[in-house]
This record gives C-alpha cells, structure tokens and sequence, in this order.
C-alpha cells in the first residue's frame, strides 16, 4: 500500500439508482489471475459506465494491499453476506477477503453487490479475462 492510496466506505445507496433497476454487466479490464487487484467497469444500456475494481485485501507482503480497518470491515461484512464497497484512490472498488480472484469469487463478490443495491442477481452478468497465472 503506498502513502497515496486512500480508502474511503461507500455508502450503496449513494451509487447511481440504474444499478439497482437496470441489466447490468461487470466487465474485467485485467485478467482475474493476475493477483491481488483487478480493475473493471459497470455497464448498463444507456447509462454512464462506472469504473469498478475488485481488491483481495489480505496478501501483506511486501506491503499491505488495505489498512486493518479496511480488512476488517471486509471480512465482517463477507461473514454477513455482504461485500465492502470503498472508493479506493477515487475508484469504487469491492474489498474481497482474500488473497486473490477466481471466477467464482468473482461471481459471489458482484452478486452481493447486486443484493446491495437492491437488485436481483439475475439482473447482473460478469464478463471476465482470464488474464496469467500468478506465480
């Protein structure tokens, strides 16, 4: 973590209502294998796309990926069924516990974001890259 990266808790319901109502697709910008962090963006048809990252908030070394706070709230909320969303470096981001992605994490991670919204899971898809295999 450098001393540039700020981690700020985001409220779901101050996310754009679309999310809530409309089909909404979640599509990898970086390939899921690649480690602790993945970029992406929302889309849905007719609206603004929103820059929306995954972030796996437990690898620490060389440095910590997260602050303890922000662990912490990520696996309290993962354990209640939910997810963190934070904006991270100014980019909504969904704060993972873990040390990195699979498909299926990814899936479960977007879906708890549908549920935060209050829209249904059917409503949203996952478009992902497969990205190289960590090392």
């Amino acid at each position: 973590m450098t001393a540039e990266t700020s981690f700020e808790t985001v409220d779901p319901f101050d996310l754009p209502d679309w999310l809530g109502v409309s089909d909404v697709t979640w599509s990898a910008a970086s390939g899921v294998r690649r480690g602790h962090a993945v970029s992406g963006l929302l889309t849905g048809e007719g609206h603004e796309p929103i820059p929306c990252d995954l972030l796996a908030v437990d690898p620490a070394y060389p440095a910590a990926v997260a602050p303890e706070d922000v662990r912490h709230d990520a696996h309290q909320a993962w354990r209640y069924g939910q997810v963190l969303l934070v904006r991270r470096d100014a980019r909504l981001t969904l704060a993972v516990p873990g040390t990195g992605f699979t498909a299926d994490l990814v899936l479960e991670a977007v879906g708890r974001l549908a549920l935060a919204v209050g829209a249904s899971v059917e409503r949203y898809s996952v478009l992902l890259r497969i990205g190289v295999e960590r090392p």
